[in-house]
């Protein structure tokens, strides 16, 4: 602000002086040219006249300039000082991890508002990764919780003499298996949330992969006394660019998780039809399905439908999180419904056609 002042004064006082200097001048010429004698008295007059009259108008205009650039200066830089104050104090909170922080909006123009919604953008994603990282400790520490108390309490039971070391040791090694198979459960579902799960593109026929798959699983379903049924509608052999391991992988999450949800008794459908540029694959069970609640929370991590459930029944949680990154790889997307608890459910998978060679 006072450098504008400084401005504004220098660029008055320039005009003044010249006005002073030159007007006049100028206007004493002039007057020389009538046929007023040179020493009269009117003559003085007149050029006194201009002279007060020059200086009455010079002087209430350049106070009126100042007070007008003075106020605009002013508000300007306290807009200006606001901004940057708020600007300061939001980094400020970011930089000692307060991410919930926000930079209001004080209207400094276009280019501090898109300044002020960037940080703002950056604050909300740096937040939402705190969120993550908050929730993947406390879904560790629940995942942790059960192996660690039984190989405790069998410790302690050994030692107290309670039970023999040759009937503990199958349990103490099943659950560091399983400590085992949940360090490598996070290592996957780390990597696929983050994209790193690699997948290697070619020609794939959908319905030799799906029955690929199927005969896989045929005796797994038979042995549990689910029926398997497939409802295959490609007229034309479809094909895709897709991993086949890794779509195989998916379908078997899948199918894993309806065999689990389906009681006895019970039939579980893989259908395929191909439907404009897309082929769908959908596999529908007639079992537990799941509430409207759940369906929006079916793909986080570690989450199960039932919480009773252990991870020797249920699953590890990360089987649909780690499925739905895959097809995300592969340019598709996977979608859960279900009609209620009871109901069964149906994941659909939908993934891009190959183009036709020319």
């Amino acid at each position: 602000m006072i450098g504008q002042l400084i401005v504004l004064l220098a660029g008055a006082l320039t005009i003044a002086v010249l006005t002073v200097l030159i007007g006049p001048a100028v206007f004493h010429f002039h007057l020389l040219q009538t046929d007023l004698p040179v020493d009269s008295s009117e003559l003085v007059h007149i050029e006194r006249a201009y002279r007060d009259a020059l200086a009455l108008a010079l002087g209430v205009g350049l106070v009126v300039s100042l007070l007008a650039a003075g106020v605009v200066t002013w508000n300007l830089a306290r807009r200006l000082r606001q901004s940057l104050h708020g600007l300061t104090l939001a980094v400020d909170e970011l930089s000692r991890g307060h991410y919930s922080a926000r930079v209001p909006s004080v209207g400094a123009g276009a280019e501090f508002d898109s300044l002020a919604a960037t940080l703002n953008d950056m604050a909300a994603r740096l937040d939402a990764v705190e969120e993550t990282r908050r929730r993947l400790l406390s879904d560790l520490a629940h995942e942790l919780r059960t192996p660690i108390a039984t190989l405790s309490a069998h410790h302690e039971a050994m030692a107290d003499g309670v039970i023999e070391p040759e009937i503990a040791m199958p349990i103490l090694a099943g659950q560091t298996v399983r400590l085992s198979r949940l360090a490598d459960d996070i290592s996957e579902v780390s990597r696929a949330e983050e994209g790193q799960l690699p997948v290697e593109l070619r020609l794939v026929t959908v319905d030799g992969l799906l029955a690929s798959v199927l005969q896989e699983w045929d005796e797994r379903f038979e042995t549990a006394g689910v029926a398997l049924r497939q409802d295959i509608d490609l007229h034309h052999s479809a094909t895709i660019h897709a991993d086949p391991d890794r779509l195989a992988q998916v379908l078997g999450n899948l199918l894993s998780n309806a065999l689990r949800h389906t009681s006895p008794g019970g039939t579980v459908t893989v259908s395929a039809w191909a439907h404009g540029s897309t082929v769908e694959v959908a596999v529908t069970d007639d079992g537990e399905g799941f509430t409207a609640e759940d369906r929006s929370r079916l793909f986080e991590r570690f989450f199960r439908v039932d919480s009773s459930r252990t991870r020797e029944n249920s699953g590890s949680g990360i089987g649909l999180t780690i499925s739905r990154a895959l097809v995300d790889a592969h340019g598709g997307t996977m979608t859960a419904a279900s009609d209620g608890p009871g109901q069964g459910a149906t994941f659909t998978i939908r993934l891009p056609r190959a183009r036709p060679a020319r």
